[in-house]
C-alpha cells in the first residue's frame, strides 16, 4: 500500500494540477494536505480579504474533493515541522507540492528536502523559472527580451493539459482540524471556487475579450478578465487560460483581444521569472542606482494617498476602492503607483507594502515587479520622465465620471467638466454643487507643474549614476 501527499499551497484546483497527478501516480491512498502557515495568514499586514478568499476557495475544494471519496486535511503551524509530522503518521513515501519561488518559500523547501521525500513540480508559472534566457544563457531582464526567449522556446501542446480526476484514492486514518472560518467578508462579486474561475473563463473568452485591447484600460475594470485572484490562488490552472486564449489568435473578432490579455499573461510571467532571479527584489531596488538613495517623498504626502484625500479625484477613486473592495483595475494601479513614486516621491516599498495588505489578489512577484518598474526601479522600467497627469488619466478612462462618483461620492454633484479637476471650480459652481474644494473634498495636495518639475529634477541625477 502506498500512500502519497498531496502539499496543496498555490493550486487550490483538481484540473491540470501537476503536483496532483505527481502525487497520484502509484498511490494508493492520498492525502490532500493544507497548512496553515502562521508566517502566511497570521500576520496583521496580511489582506483579511485575501485570507477569507482563500479559506472560503479551501472549502469549495473540500466539498470538490469529497465528490470524489476524499476530503482535505487540515494542520496548523510551521510546515517545516507539520509536514514530517504528517508523513510519520501516514507512511507517506512521496509529498508532491507545486514550485513556488518567493524567497520564503524557497527556504521553507529547502529546509524540508532532507526532512520528507519532497517533489516539487511545474504549475504556478507557464514554464519554469530558469528556462527562459537570453542567448549568454542570463535570465532576460527586459520584458521585450523574455517574450521573445519565452515564445522562440515553443509551446507546450493543449494535450498536455491534465483534466480533473473522477475518483480518488481513499485517505488514510488522519486527524483534520476545522477549517479556520473567513476573518473578513468578499464582496459578491468574488465566489471563491474551481468551478467559478473556470465559467469566468470561459465568459471572458466567449465575449469581453473581443474589447479587450481596448476596454481593458478603463478604470472601472469592467473591460478586464478579472481572474487575477484566481490566478493567485491557483483555482484556475494558467496554462490553461494561455491554450484557450490562444485557440482564438486567428478569430477576427477576437483575436486582437487575445493578443493583448496573453500579453498580460506574459507580464505575469515575467514577473515571476524576475523574483526567482533576483529574490532581493523584494526589499532592494533592481536598479543599482536606487539602491542607496533617501526618497524625499513625506509621510504625510503617503498618508493622504493611503486615505484617498489627495484631492485628484482619479487618485482618491482608486484608493478608496482598494480599501473597500480589495481590488483595482491594472489601470488605476499603474496610475496610483506613478503618482505615489513620481509626483510624491515616496519610496516604492511603501506603496508595495500598501497593496500587499489590501490587495485580494497581491502576488508578491507582480506586486513588487509592477511597482518597480512603475516608479523607475526595475530592469524593465518606465522611464523617469513618464509622469501621469492624474487630470488627463480621468478625462481619458473614466469619460462618464461614473467610476470616480461612486467612490469619491463628495464629486456626485460636481459637472463633468470639472469632475477631473474640482478646484477649477468657480466658487460659485462649488457653492452650488456642495462641494467646496477644501472643505467638502481636499485641496490637491501638490501642484502638479511643480510636482513634474521637482521629480524631474530629482530624478535625473539618480538614474545617471552608475551605482
Amino acid at each position: 500500500m502506498t500512500t502519497t501527499v498531496w502539499w496543496i499551497r498555490r493550486d487550490l484546483r483538481l484540473a491540470d494540477n501537476c503536483a496532483l497527478a505527481t502525487a497520484l501516480e502509484g498511490a494508493t491512498r492520498l492525502v490532500p494536505l493544507f497548512v496553515v502557515d502562521p508566517h502566511l495568514t497570521g500576520h496583521s499586514a496580511r489582506s483579511q480579504r485575501r485570507i477569507a478568499f482563500l479559506f472560503s476557495a479551501l472549502r469549495a475544494l473540500d466539498e470538490a474533493l469529497r465528490e470524489r471519496g476524499s476530503r482535505l486535511v487540515v494542520r496548523s503551524g510551521d510546515p517545516v515541522e507539520v509536514l514530517p509530522r504528517v508523513v510519520a503518521e501516514c507512511g507517506a513515501t512521496l509529498v508532491a507540492a507545486e514550485a513556488d519561488f518567493t524567497p520564503y518559500a524557497r527556504r521553507r523547501d529547502e529546509r524540508l528536502r532532507s526532512l520528507v521525500p519532497l517533489r516539487l513540480t511545474p504549475g504556478l508559472t507557464l514554464r519554469m523559472p530558469g528556462t527562459v534566457a537570453t542567448r549568454d544563457g542570463r535570465p532576460p531582464r527586459i520584458f521585450r527580451h523574455f517574450a521573445r526567449a519565452f515564445l522562440a522556446a515553443g509551446e507546450a501542446s493543449r494535450d498536455d493539459l491534465l483534466p480533473p480526476p473522477r475518483r480518488l484514492p481513499p485517505l488514510p486514518p488522519l486527524a483534520s482540524e476545522p477549517l479556520p472560518d473567513p476573518p473578513a467578508s468578499l464582496p459578491e462579486h468574488w465566489t471563491p471556487s474551481e468551478t467559478v474561475a473556470r465559467a469566468r473563463l470561459a465568459r471572458f473568452l466567449g465575449d469581453a475579450i473581443a474589447r479587450y485591447h481596448e476596454a481593458r484600460h478603463f478604470l472601472d475594470g469592467q473591460g478586464t478578465s478579472r481572474l487575477s485572484p484566481y490566478f493567485r490562488f491557483g483555482l484556475l490552472s494558467v496554462r490553461e487560460a494561455w491554450h484557450r486564449a490562444a485557440e482564438l489568435l486567428d478569430d477576427p473578432e477576437r483575436g486582437p483581444g487575445a493578443r493583448a490579455w496573453l500579453d498580460e499573461l506574459l507580464w505575469r510571467e515575467f514577473f515571476h521569472h524576475l523574483l526567482a532571479a533576483f529574490p532581493e527584489s523584494v526589499t532592494r531596488s533592481l536598479r543599482p542606482a536606487f539602491r542607496d538613495v533617501d526618497w524625499p517623498g513625506e509621510p504625510w504626502a503617503l498618508a493622504a494617498w493611503r486615505e484617498g484625500n489627495t484631492g485628484f479625484p482619479v487618485v482618491d477613486a482608486a484608493m478608496r476602492q482598494l480599501a473597500h473592495e480589495g481590488w483595482i483595475s491594472n489601470r488605476a494601479r499603474m496610475v496610483v503607483a506613478n503618482f505615489l513614486t513620481r509626483s510624491l516621491l515616496v519610496d516604492w516599498r511603501a506603496g508595495e507594502r500598501w497593496f500587499r495588505k489590501h490587495l485580494i489578489d497581491a502576488d508578491l512577484a507582480a506586486n513588487v515587479g509592477g511597482w518597480q518598474w512603475c516608479a523607475g526601479t526595475g530592469t524593465d522600467a518606465a522611464p523617469y520622465f513618464r509622469i501621469f497627469d492624474p487630470v488627463r488619466q480621468a478625462e481619458r478612462f473614466d469619460p462618464t465620471g461614473e467610476w470616480i462618483r461612486q467612490w469619491v461620492p463628495e464629486l456626485a454633484a460636481v459637472p463633468q467638466p470639472y469632475l477631473s479637476a474640482p478646484w477649477t471650480m468657480p466658487l460659485s459652481l462649488q457653492l452650488s454643487t456642495g462641494c467646496r474644494v477644501g472643505r467638502d473634498y481636499p485641496a490637491p495636495i501638490v501642484d502638479l507643474s511643480a510636482a513634474r518639475e521637482r521629480a524631474l529634477a530629482w530624478f535625473r541625477p539618480v538614474t545617471r549614476r552608475k551605482g
